[in-house]
C-alpha cells in the first residue's frame, strides 16, 4: 500500500551557514562596529548577542534574511523576549524539530474531517498517511500544503 511521512525538520547543515554568513555579516557592518555582536548556535536554540534592543532587531533582520536564501522556513523559529541585563541585550531562538502530538492530532482531525479513503497515524513526531491509491496520497499532501499549522510540513518517505 502507498504510504507517505508528514515530519517537520530543518536542515541542521543549512542552519549552520546561514548562521556563519550572518555572523560574517554582522561583524563587517559599519554599525555593529565595536559592539561584539554575534549569533551562538548550540543544538536547538540560537541566541543573539549586541549591546542594545535596536541591535538585536537588526541582528534578527539579518538572519532571517539569510535564511530565507537557504530555503529554511522561519516558520520553524520561536522567538522568544529581549532581555536586557548590564549593557547588553540578548535573544533565545528555539528551533522547533519534529510534529508535537497536538499538532499531529490536528493534522488527522483535518484528514479525517475531508472523508478521504487514506489512513492517517501518529508515529513520534511524524505522522503516516497510509491509502489504496496514490493519487489520494496526493489529494491529502495539496490539502495539507494550503493549510496554516505553524509549521513548515515537509513530505517524505513516499513507497508505492
Amino acid at each position: 500500500m502507498p504510504s507517505f511521512d508528514i515530519v517537520s525538520e530543518v536542515d541542521m547543515h543549512e542552519l549552520n551557514n546561514a548562521l556563519d554568513q550572518a555572523n560574517r555579516e554582522v561583524s563587517t557592518r559599519y554599525d555593529f562596529k565595536g559592539s561584539d555582536a554575534n549569533f551562538e548556535h548550540t543544538d536547538t536554540q540560537i541566541t543573539l548577542h549586541a549591546a542594545n534592543e535596536f541591535q538585536v532587531q537588526q541582528m534578527l533582520d539579518v538572519l532571517y534574511g539569510k535564511l530565507s536564501k537557504r530555503g529554511i522556513d522561519i516558520q520553524s523559529l520561536d522567538v522568544g523576549e529581549v532581555e536586557e541585563n548590564n549593557r547588553r541585550a540578548r535573544l533565545a531562538i528555539q528551533v522547533k524539530q519534529g510534529i508535537e502530538t497536538a499538532t499531529g492530532k490536528k493534522i488527522v482531525k483535518l484528514i479525517k474531517d475531508k472523508k478521504m479513503k487514506v489512513q492517517p497515524s501518529i508515529q513520534g513526531e511524524q505522522v503516516r498517511v497510509t491509502g489504496k491509491k496514490r493519487d489520494d496520497l496526493q489529494t491529502v499532501m495539496a490539502m495539507l500544503r494550503e493549510e496554516d499549522l505553524g509549521l513548515p510540513l515537509q513530505f517524505n518517505n513516499f513507497r508505492d
